[in-house]
Parts: C-alpha cells; sequence; structure tokens
C-alpha cells in the first residue's frame, strides 16, 4: 500500500475539517480528498469549489461510505455525530481520522473501540497537541529523567474568547457536548497522560457556569441584538447565537483534581472567561520542575539544590521553534502520522486508546461536578486495547 495515493473522504467540511483538508488533499504525493459529505448545501458547494468538480459531494454521510473509490475517511463533524459516524464508517471498512473526542460518553467510546477491533482497519483519534514542538519537547526533557521521577502535575487552561469558541454554538449544551472537559479539556487530560506516562485513575472535580448562558432568548442572535454594539461577546461570524441565551447549561469554570494510575497527583483548571489565551503546564518530578511559558515557544527547567543555595536554582530555559499553520504546525504532522499509519504500518502518536481516556477522564469528572465533587474513579477501558 506504500505507493498507493490514498483518497480521503470528510464528514463535516466547514471548521475542523477545513483546516484538515489543506494538508489532506496533496495530488501527486500521498492522497488527495475525493469526496465531503455535510449536512450544509451551502458548505459542499462551497467545497466543490475549491476542491474541483470531480469531488463527490453529498448530504448523507451513509452515500460517502458506500464508494468504494474512497479508502479513509476524516471525521471532523459536531461531537455528538462522532459515534454514529465512526462506527458506521469503520464498518463500511474505511479506514478513519477521528478529531477528538471519539464519542461523548465513555458507554460510546468503548462501543467505538469495539467496532474497531471486529473491522479489521484502522482508526486513530486527532490528538494535535501531541505533534506541537513544545510539546514534544516537553516529552522528551521528562522522558530522558533530566527533573527526575514525576510527582505532580499542574495544568491551568485560560480560554480567552471562550466565547466566541464554545457558547455561541452548539457545544454550548449539554445534550450536544455533555461537558466542555470533553470538547476541550480532552486536548489538556490526554497531555496530563502523554506527558506523565500514565493514565488518570479516579478524579474529583468542581464547576460551575458563572459566567455564560441566562435568560436571553434561544432564537437571538447577535446582529439583530440591541445591546451588540456595547456587549463584549457580540460575534459576527456565521456562529452567532447569543452566548447568554437560556440554553446554555455546560459549566465554564472547572476544577479537576486526579490521581493517575502510578500515583501522581495531577490538577486541571479549565476557565472560558479569561481575558487572554493561555494554556500552562508545570510537572514536578524528584529532581526538578519543567513549565511552559505559553503555548508556543518557551520552556523552563529548574532542578533541586541543597537548600543553603535556594536562592541559586539553576535554571535552564529552551526556545522552541515553531511550526507553520494551524496548532503551531502541528496539523500537518498530525495528517502525515495518520498517511504513515495506512501506508506504511507505522503506530500513530495519537492512539483510539489515548482518545477513549481522556473522554472517560471528562465524562467521570463532570459527574464529580454534577454530584457535588464526590470522588469517582475512572472506568477501565475494554481488555486487548494499548
Amino acid at each position: 500500500m506504500s505507493n498507493k495515493i490514498l483518497r480521503i473522504g470528510i464528514i463535516g467540511v466547514t471548521g475542523r475539517g477545513e483546516d484538515l483538508r489543506r494538508w489532506f488533499h496533496q495530488p501527486k504525493k500521498r492522497a488527495v480528498v475525493a469526496g465531503g459529505a455535510d449536512i450544509s448545501l451551502k458548505a459542499l458547494e462551497e467545497f466543490k469549489k475549491i476542491m474541483g468538480p470531480d469531488v463527490f459531494i453529498t448530504t448523507n454521510y451513509k452515500e460517502l461510505l458506500k464508494r468504494k473509490d474512497i479508502d479513509a475517511i476524516v471525521i471532523t463533524s459536531p461531537d455528538f455525530t462522532h459515534e454514529e459516524y465512526t462506527i458506521a464508517a469503520l464498518k463500511a471498512k474505511k479506514h478513519v481520522y477521528l478529531e477528538k473526542p471519539m464519542a461523548i460518553t465513555t458507554e460510546g467510546c468503548d462501543r467505538v473501540l469495539k467496532a474497531w477491533k471486529a473491522s479489521g482497519v484502522k482508526l486513530m483519534v486527532g490528538f494535535n497537541m501531541r505533534h506541537m514542538a513544545l510539546f514534544k519537547l516537553m516529552k522528551k526533557i521528562i522522558d530522558s529523567g533530566k527533573i527526575g521521577d514525576i510527582k505532580a502535575a499542574w495544568v491551568r487552561h485560560f480560554v480567552g474568547f471562550g466565547g466566541h469558541f464554545y457558547f455561541h454554538d452548539w457545544h454550548g449544551t449539554r445534550k450536544n457536548t455533555y461537558s466542555l472537559l470533553l470538547q476541550k479539556g480532552s486536548h489538556d487530560i490526554d497531555m496530563i497522560h502523554y506527558l506523565t506516562g500514565s493514565y488518570a485513575k479516579k478524579v474529583s472535580a468542581f464547576g460551575s457556569l458563572d459566567f455564560f448562558g441566562g435568560n436571553k432568548s434561544n432564537n437571538l442572535r447577535c446582529p439583530d441584538c440591541k445591546i451588540r454594539k456595547t456587549c463584549l461577546e457580540a460575534d459576527y461570524s456565521r456562529i452567532n447565537k447569543c452566548c447568554f441565551r437560556k440554553e446554555v447549561d455546560v459549566e465554564d469554570n472547572s476544577e479537576v483534581i486526579m490521581e493517575l494510575e502510578n500515583g501522581i497527583k495531577a490538577t486541571y483548571l479549565q476557565c472560558h472567561f479569561a481575558p487572554e489565551y493561555f494554556r500552562n503546564y508545570t510537572l514536578i518530578g524528584t529532581k526538578g520542575r519543567i513549565e511552559n511559558l505559553n503555548d508556543g515557544d518557551t520552556v523552563i527547567v529548574k532542578l533541586r539544590q541543597n537548600y543553603r543555595f535556594m536562592d541559586k536554582v539553576k535554571e535552564i530555559k529552551y526556545k522552541v521553534k515553531t511550526g507553520k499553520g494551524n496548532h503551531f504546525g502541528a496539523d500537518s504532522i498530525i495528517v502525515e502520522d495518520f498517511l504513515d499509519y495506512l501506508l506504511k504500518g507505522k503506530k500513530p502518536v495519537s492512539t483510539a486508546l489515548a482518545g477513549r481516556m481522556s473522554v472517560a477522564v471528562g465524562c467521570t469528572a463532570t459527574d464529580s461536578i454534577r454530584s457535588g465533587g464526590k470522588m469517582l474513579k475512572i472506568k477501565k477501558a475494554p481488555k486487548g486495547f494499548k
């Protein structure tokens, strides 16, 4: 299969689908985008205009799966469709690139895993942060033993402009996402697992809807709002439902405490109304500490000293060269990782089991929030998956 040009079909051609389409379509190389499915005919027409007259388009994803000239499916549709579409694609014997989260319930993830095992084809879950240069460097430093054995992790995610990303559309309701600890938090939960080399085994969490939501009509859109000129959250993109509407019911401020299988203690803060966008990882080991100063370009390592020299703690600063394109160059790399998986049999950096475990932790943490912060155990994955 190594010399074959793969033919890719995309379910969900806007948003994330549009991001990845640019990298999957590489005529005369390893893959071409040959088809697209979406519920929006307007989006499909624009997709065809960009991709050319020969591309297949349909508003029924099942028609895309029936095509024998499609080798692999990229699923970038809304979260609540992931389980259905992925299982259908696997049953149709199509290889699948599934954008995170795998599903919006732990049980849904387990059904996807079982369908994958029975299918004989390949499944990869997309976690682009595993492919960012900054986090690859942090992983390399941690695995080298430079800061010793990791014992504690602290992750803070300030989601600046969270209203724009998550509260003006379908993301803002539990029925569609269950929780933003799945949609947004799955990245960070997965990175805690990835950097420490261990999955969470139990969690306790607290959270609430502290800023968004409210008593505005579910039909109100920003361009029609009387206070649009003074509202800091006014959005004039195609995603423009009022973020203070009644139906919004997912938490916008959450704190999760975890114990991992290897005993590491970890905490995760996610806040969606921060003034700036900032993500900070701090991991403490028996020899020192590592942290990133922002998403992109700086990693700091501090090494332990005798208490008599505490004012002379050794600090090493690493500057990271980031890639071009979305997510600091990670999108192009994750596409190549998927193609290597299909064409060369190379194990992907982002695994299906990792996808399942990030959802399991996010769901369990959400259940803890909604039951008063109870300590809950993470349900183990079905046997036979690595």
